[in-house]
């Protein structure tokens, strides 16, 4: 079936998932289902929620940091270095673009992700140099700093009765 308002065809099988969120439409907090891991997000109480559960942004926030920790941490293990801890710290905010000199767009506002990488352990200068460099490509950075194509459909439903 054609949607004329993406211009896609429309699937009518549900479409296997590796995350599931559910929420009631009257209330920020949502129910997040990955395999058998459960948890919860939410709003703070400031904007109507009843902050119960981190954000939706702090679980970005969390998994680029996760990916980035999990990346210098494999890294140095490979190579034997002599890394103890990684902490990666991070905080997410809008920026107008012509404030952004490095930036390819000019125009309105722009998502900034800053993000501090604290490495521990009796490393080299040059080591920590690079495993900066390995903390840029972790997948998740990757995928944020990508084109990303998300394509959006409704699911299939009964019809009401």
């Amino acid at each position: 079936m054609n949607d004329p308002i993406a211009g896609t065809t429309q699937e009518t099988e549900a479409m296997p998932a590796d995350v599931v969120v559910r929420g009631k439409a009257h209330e920020f907090l949502q129910e997040i289902v990955s395999g058998a891991h459960h948890w919860e997000a939410d709003e703070p109480v400031s904007v109507g929620g009843t902050d119960a559960a981190p954000t939706p942004y702090d679980y970005l926030l969390a998994g680029l940091g996760a990916c980035t920790s999990m990346t210098v941490g494999l890294y140095a293990r490979r190579k034997k270095w002599p890394l103890q801890n990684v902490t990666v710290s991070l905080r997410h905010g809008r920026i107008h673009a012509k404030d952004c000199e490095e930036c390819v767009t000019k125009e309105g506002m722009l998502d900034r992700i800053d993000m501090q990488v604290e490495l521990t352990g009796s490393l080299t200068t040059e080591q920590r140099a690079k495993l900066m460099e390995i903390a840029a490509k972790c997948p998740v950075h990757r995928t944020l700093s990508s084109e990303i194509d998300i394509r959006l459909r409704p699911a299939q439903t009964s019809p009401p009765s």
